[in-house]
């Protein structure tokens, strides 16, 4: 008897049930937009914010699923007028159907679709990309380092990556409960046995159950049996940390430059305790983010932007010509939302998070229109009436900066 391979296995879940679900008439009424792969996100941690859009962008969606990424993007791209391509890629004809389905919805001429592996992609002859979306795949494979350099062998040299594993934290009581299924519910059952078995058994579970006392694990609830299935029986499928993270980059060639959300990422965001906060501040990049998942300990996935660059890809405040962006948000209701003295308040999956915005705040993001630099922001507000100086101004708005893109709301790019 031939034993399915791993991939096969992959594949067939997905044939089965495409995930997430969703349904090409819903593109009439909104556009599907995420983290990794927002243009406004990739041009500011990968390209420094500096993307000229009247320049082909060719773009690859490996792992492509229903669609989301692809759509969003290939969306984006046209909207900015863009002649860029994003050539989908992904196991299942039935999650290619969908996506495809999607994209003729909204008229979308941009994207090629491709079915096959990325672990193929060096002998596919799809070219080069200045960017490579893999999101919620390289956990899926049998072989996962193999997969990201398959990804970093067609990236151009100055291009980049978003990426979203899961986290092994904050799917604390998924693994113990999927070798109890491997037992329960084995895959020689009919995939819709096992799904019943699979409820019964969370029904059931005593209140010490690490999976019943994880209150960040959801899929099972919101995304259906197509959820469940994804979360606890899935045949491929393995959680990181942040230091082997770096690793699985490093082994491909590539730099993690910036991971999302920041503030999430960042030790003082959990720590009261200014001694503390102060020391795991001080700390590289990759060594914040491992400080910061393992105190808040609810990191289900990590998302992150790696490079090939040498240099630093990530758009900074300093330059006053830097033009502040908000990421889905109207920028004169958010102003008028803001009271003084009241902060800015997240909830980062079950942890509270505050932040007290400078007095200015309401007035500078009222100005941010995605057009206006930093230094035409000061110009405008001074023409306005009273104005700080230059120093205090910029000191207030790298404050908000710091504080609104560690959520991810406030991005920066500069006219090419």
């Amino acid at each position: 008897m031939t034993v399915p391979s791993p991939l096969e296995d992959v594949r067939a879940q997905y044939e089965a049930l495409p995930y997430p679900a969703r349904d090409p008439r819903d593109e009439a009424v909104r556009l599907i937009t995420g983290t990794p792969s927002h243009i406004l996100e990739v041009n500011h941690y990968l390209f420094a914010g500096r993307l000229n859009f009247k320049r082909p962008f060719r773009a690859l969606v490996a792992g492509g699923g229903t669609g989301d990424a692809c759509i969003m993007l290939a969306q984006q791209l046209v909207d900015r007028r863009c002649p860029g391509e994003v050539v989908y890629l992904d196991l299942s004809t039935a999650s290619r159907t969908i996506c495809e389905a999607r994209a003729k919805a909204r008229g979308l001429r941009n994207v090629q679709f491709l079915t096959g592996s990325l672990l193929d992609l060096p002998q596919m002859n799809v070219g080069t990309f200045d960017y490579i979306d893999c999101t919620g795949v390289l956990h899926h494979l049998p072989d996962p380092e193999a997969g990201m350099q398959a990804l970093a062998s067609i990236l151009q040299p100055e291009g980049g990556i978003g990426v979203m594993v899961y986290g092994q934290y904050g799917r604390t009581g998924v693994y113990p409960l999927q070798e109890l299924l491997r037992t329960l519910a084995p895959p020689s059952m009919a995939m819709e046995d096992r799904i019943a078995m699979t409820k019964r058994l969370i029904r059931f579970l005593p209140t010490t159950n690490l999976f019943r006392r994880n209150p960040y694990l959801n899929d099972h609830i919101t995304g259906g049996d197509a959820g469940l299935y994804d979360l606890l029986l899935h045949s491929c499928d393995r959680a990181y940390t942040v230091p082997e993270i770096s690793r699985l980059a490093g082994d491909a060639g590539l730099r993690v430059v910036a991971f999302l959300e920041p503030v999430r990422y960042e030790p003082s965001t959990y720590m009261s305790d200014p001694v503390i906060a102060r020391q795991a501040s001080s700390l590289p990049l990759m060594e914040r983010a491992a400080f910061a998942e393992r105190l808040a300990g609810n990191l289900r996935t990590h998302i992150f932007y790696a490079t090939r660059a040498g240099y630093d890809t990530v758009a900074r405040p300093e330059d006053t010509q830097a033009i502040p962006v908000l990421r889905e948000m109207d920028p004169k209701r958010l102003a008028a939302g803001l009271q003084p003295g009241t902060p800015l308040v997240a909830n980062l999956d079950g942890f509270p998070w505050r932040a007290q915005l400078p007095a200015l705040a309401p007035r500078i993001i009222a100005e941010i229109d995605g057009r206006r630099s930093v230094a035409e922001i000061y110009t405008s507000l001074g023409a306005q009436g009273s104005l700080p100086q230059w120093e205090e101004f910029y000191a207030q708005f790298e404050d908000l900066y710091v504080k609104l893109n560690g959520v991810n709301h406030l991005l920066l790019r500069f006219r090419p």
